[in-house]
């Protein structure tokens, strides 16, 4: 694992006993219902869920499919155990890191990510990821929080993000609509209802 890659992990790793608490409002407002949306669109047999954290998603899983969820924050992935525990959720956690998925090429009908590239190191990379292990005809589905394209927003995100990222390990002035542009899918489609700041994307191999 790389020096960023660690720095990002131990500071996820710090968080989690927190980080349902610190994201409660925000989740309760309108994460919860773009979650929902997002996962409506899973299909297929097989479903890969990169950046399991704490299970937020847990609610929203298909009963027709088999789920195979990571995290590469051996601490989240505790707090999601205890969850999946709990509530009896049919998953496979593993510890993994999206930059190098310990799976086949053509593995997962669906691969779906929800805020989760905002802290990858090297976002391109785990992206060609999450297309490798995707089946041919198979989707990506991502929620993620973008930088804004108001001009003097994005300049106060900018100037704000090492504070962000160094306090809570994830980046806020992200571009991750380009780095999907950047892969080799055949169709990438932006959901219509998506903010300037948050990205409902669902790209096909």
């Amino acid at each position: 694992m790389s020096a960023d890659s660690t720095q990002v992990r131990q500071r996820y790793d710090r968080l989690a006993p927190y980080f349902d608490g610190l994201e409660g409002f925000l989740e309760g407002l309108l994460f919860r219902r773009l979650r929902k949306k997002l996962w409506s669109q899973a299909s297929g047999a097989h479903i890969l869920e990169v950046g399991v954290g704490t299970g937020k998603n847990f609610p929203f899983y298909p009963d027709d499919a088999r789920i195979t969820a990571i995290d590469f924050s051996p601490n989240m992935l505790e707090m999601a155990r205890r969850k999946q525990q709990r509530k009896q959720i049919a998953v496979d956690l593993a510890l993994m890191d999206v930059q190098a998925l310990d799976y086949a090429d053509n593995s997962f009908d669906t691969v779906i990510a929800s805020f989760v590239f905002c802290s990858v190191p090297k976002p391109r990379k785990g992206l060609k990821e999450l297309y490798r292990v995707c089946k041919p005809g198979g989707q990506v589905l991502l929620l993620e929080h973008v930088l804004s394209s108001n001009k003097a927003l994005a300049m106060m995100m900018n100037l704000f993000n090492p504070l962000i990222l160094n306090t809570f390990g994830a980046n806020i002035n992200r571009q991750t609509l380009k780095s999907v542009q950047a892969c080799p899918f055949q169709k990438i489609f932006v959901d219509p209802a998506s903010s300037d700041m948050i990205k409902l994307i669902r790209a096909i191999k």
